[in-house]
């Protein structure tokens, strides 16, 4: 069964900002929702190979070696097919789409033969609403179209390309539309796919193919040439940039954590989630990320999403959902997918997310950080947002001091998480600063007196003599990597003894040949059966924390190592298994956001070293 699956780092991720694909090695599309990122799946082999769906566009009948690459300064994906008789090329794109909401996505595969002449196949079987939604199949004169009751891909090839094509090589029957034909040193040909077409086919011609091409070439270099960074490490935060924006739905600026479902945090366990969903802990790490790049357009429209959820934030126990969809509804019911087999075996596979009205306090202080930070930068939230903040703020004077269910979503009960504790401080701390800045109207005094409760606590509870290191809750001597936070926050000087211990322990207990885990579930019981890889966000905070603490030879070093865990097109999923595989949902925004941040902030103290 496992050997069935490609590796998840053997796959390229390219979009239209409104959705994306994961292509892998042998150029097969894997997986592809439409019209949204968070909605039902067209292709989703990742998830089952038999019943998921796919399109493979590749060699046939022949042994073949492949690799990936990146056209230069774009999302553009180039697959290489080597084989003893020839050299061809399948180029996958998907033109960019505007900032309206659209059914209409396009999927465009060139295929160009470079050198020598190779036989290609495609075979085009998708199975809409994650497999479980049936369709017909309609031939017209010039592609053909599946139809199901939700949605409609119409399949057309390139114009002119009729003679490439073996006579009888065209099967049409219950599983898809399979092609076969030859090509030649310099011919090309190829097909798009499209979602909700309102006509018939209609074939593009090879040079309108092209032309598309060099419109979505231009389009993404125009994009990453804003881009302020210069420093070291400039292509990997430029590729980490592109792979966030293709992760950003333009309709409304939000950022997916994963495009996936479903890919698990150990092979054949039940760590399998859905990320297809807007945290609000990714906007204070988003918000930082794009203005370092100079990406402010960015940054405000996602600090307008971020209003928006403010703004509608509601009286109770939970008045912040910890996610949404990118349309901003909190509607995400879990559901289980049980006639999917899961990556490698890894089931259950769920859609929806059920963590979603969970307690998490740290919500707060992210919230906080991100509109402290962008007011620094000249961008504002709205007067009513301001307004429901201070609100906020009150409600988190009243609610800090309770158990919650911690920024990793644990599923075993409430606890008196430190890092929970730890950013109720910076939610408080930080809008102390705004109201204060900007002569904002809120009861500053009564923010002060909790804040600096709050700050108390952390020092005398969350911290365990006996360990010498602050603790993942109080009562517990369980280390936790997101307290890894606490010196870039302002909370504690990276010289302070209590830190310096604190970083020590650990180094001994959570960090394996540099890569950092978030902590150990046989130790802290999450609620979930196995175990899980280390977590790529915790490395890169681990090298801030190593920096700020004066150890900046270390920091570096283990930033490199770091970099070398990446896959060949520099993505990151949200794990590394023991063995140097990254696991976990792909790519992961967390990931690549830390990348940025850390590669600025470590750039920054090299040149002052200097």
């Amino acid at each position: 069964m496992e050997t069935t699956y490609p590796a998840v780092e053997e796959h390229g991720l390219i979009g239209d900002l409104q959705t994306a694909a994961l292509i892998s090695k042998d150029g097969t599309i894997d997986w592809f929702c439409a019209p949204r990122f968070d909605s039902p799946s067209v292709f989703a082999a990742l998830l089952d190979r038999r019943r998921g769906g796919h399109f493979q566009l590749s060699p046939d009948g022949v042994e073949y070696t492949s690799k990936q690459l990146y056209l230069p300064g774009t999302p553009i994906l180039i697959t290489r097919f080597h084989s003893a008789d020839g050299v061809g090329e399948l180029v996958d794109f998907m033109p960019v789409t505007g900032e309206q909401a659209t059914d209409q996505h396009r999927l465009i595969r060139l295929v160009r033969m470079v050198r020598g002449s190779m036989r290609f196949r495609f075979d085009c079987r998708p199975r809409f609403n994650y497999g479980r939604d049936p369709y017909e199949l309609e031939v017209h004169p010039e592609g053909d179209v599946f139809r199901s009751s939700t949605l409609s891909l119409t399949l057309t090839p390139f114009k002119n390309a009729e003679r490439l094509v073996d006579t009888g090589a065209i099967r049409r029957d219950a599983e898809g539309v399979c092609v076969r034909y030859e090509l030649h040193a310099g011919d090309i040909g190829g097909v798009v796919l499209e979602t909700a077409c309102p006509h018939a086919p209609r074939a593009l011609s090879i040079e309108q193919a092209c032309e598309l091409l060099a419109e979505t070439r231009d389009h993404w270099r125009r994009w990453i040439g804003r881009s302020t960074y210069t420093g070291r490490w400039r292509e990997m935060v430029e590729r980490s940039a592109m792979t966030l924006k293709l992760m950003t739905y333009a309709p409304t600026g939000a950022l997916v954590a994963a495009p996936t479902a479903g890919l698990p945090e150990q092979i054949g366990g039940p760590r399998n989630w859905d990320y297809r969903y807007t945290w609000i802990r990714d906007a204070s790490f988003s918000v930082h990320a794009l203005l370092r790049l100079g990406f402010t357009d960015e940054a405000q429209k996602y600090l307008r999403w971020l209003d928006a959820r403010i703004r509608d934030a509601r009286d109770g126990d939970v008045p912040l959902q910890i996610m949404y969809r990118i349309d901003g509804s909190p509607d995400l019911p879990e559901e289980v997918l049980g006639h999917l087999e899961g990556y490698r075996g890894s089931a259950p596979v769920r859609i929806g997310n059920g963590a979603a009205g969970q307690l998490q306090l740290d919500i707060y202080g992210e919230a906080l950080l991100a509109l402290d930070l962008a007011s620094r930068n000249g961008l504002f939230v709205s007067y009513e947002a301001w307004r429901k903040t201070a609100a906020l703020m009150d409600w988190l004077c009243d609610h800090w001091n309770q158990p919650e269910d911690g920024i990793w979503e644990t599923r075993s009960g409430r606890q008196d998480f430190t890092y929970g504790r730890l950013m109720a401080w910076v939610a408080l701390d930080r809008a102390i600063r705004l109201a204060k800045r900007h002569g904002r109207p809120g009861d500053t005094a009564r923010w002060t007196s909790e804040r600096n409760a709050v700050y108390e606590q952390v020092m005398t509870r969350g911290f365990h003599p006996g360990r010498g290191a602050f603790v993942q809750h109080y009562g517990s001597d369980i280390l936790d990597a997101s307290l890894l936070a606490m010196p870039g926050l302002g909370f504690i000087s990276p010289t302070d003894p209590m830190w310096q211990s604190t970083l020590h322990a650990m180094d001994g207990d959570l960090v394996s040949d540099s890569l950092v885990y978030r902590y150990d579930p046989k130790a802290s019981p999450d609620g979930l059966a196995g175990s899980e890889g280390t977590f790529s966000m915790c490395t890169f905070w681990y090298v801030q924390a190593l920096a700020q603490s004066g150890r900046l030879d270390d920091a570096r070093l283990t930033f490199e190592k770091m970099l070398t865990y990446s896959t060949p097109l520099g993505l990151y999923s949200e794990e590394i298994s023991p063995n140097g595989e990254q696991i976990g949902n792909f790519p992961q925004a967390f990931s690549h956001l830390s990348l940025i941040s850390t590669a600025d902030h470590l750039n920054d103290l090299l040149d002052r070293e200097r």
